[in-house]
């Protein structure tokens, strides 16, 4: 399992390295956003760690290079902004996660086992439909009439868990434990926060909000 970490501080990047390593992937390593491009570019990663604040070329610009290129790789973003438009831009330009700094390296490992868990299940491609959409689940990619729409991981995970649930009345609760894992720290309100950007991307009337209880997914 190979990763990128993003790190501009030397002595964190090289102690997170060990770690992270220590944990079963195979790590390497980048300390500006120029670098970092150019591996991404070179290499196939099962995640990519990315730090906020870096030189030449900063993370939230990397990032969105990145889903420029129609990279669908799980990003882990990691900022010590934690303002919630810091966070909402950095999840806007497609990143699957985020990490505040300073942060228990417990946690970020389990982080990244979330993200990277979700391509060790699902090896083959699936595609789910429903009238006038189809979402083949392991790119994350939305076909809609004649357009394609790219979707970050999580984005895809929960069109996902809605299509195959189509009907039927999806509790936020379950919804976190799916997408986000028991162990996550992360609140039930990154649930409508997610519904919000599938909404907006995907132009779709077919997420019905069962108010105080979660959603549903339905022919329109």
């Amino acid at each position: 399992m190979k990763l990128l970490l993003v790190e501009d501080e030397i002595k964190l990047s090289e102690a997170l390295s060990v770690l992270i390593g220590r944990a079963g992937y195979e790590v390497d390593t980048a300390f500006d956003g120029m670098s970092a491009w150019d591996k991404i570019r070179e290499n196939t990663y099962q995640v990519i760690v990315l730090d906020r604040m870096l030189p030449k070329l900063d993370g939230l610009s990397l990032l969105k290079e990145i889903r420029k290129e129609k990279n669908t790789t799980p990003v882990l973003f990691l900022t010590a902004k934690d303002a919630p438009n810091e966070r909402v831009a950095g999840l806007e330009a497609g990143a699957d996660d985020y990490l505040i700094k300073p942060f228990f390296t417990e946690e970020l490992i389990a982080r990244i086992r979330v993200l990277t868990r979700r391509n060790e299940e699902d090896s083959s491609e699936k595609v789910l439909e429903a009238p006038g959409i189809k979402l083949y689940t392991l790119h994350g990619e939305v076909v809609q009439g004649s357009k394609k729409i790219q979707l970050t991981v999580k984005e895809a995970a929960l069109l996902s868990l809605l299509m195959q649930n189509q009907g039927q009345v999806i509790t936020k609760e379950r919804i976190m434990e799916k997408i986000w894992g028991y162990d996550s720290e992360a609140g039930v309100a990154n649930v409508d926060l997610y519904i919000y950007y599938l909404r907006k991307k995907l132009d779709l009337k077919n997420i019905r909000t069962i108010r105080g209880i979660g959603y549903s997914f339905e022919e329109v």
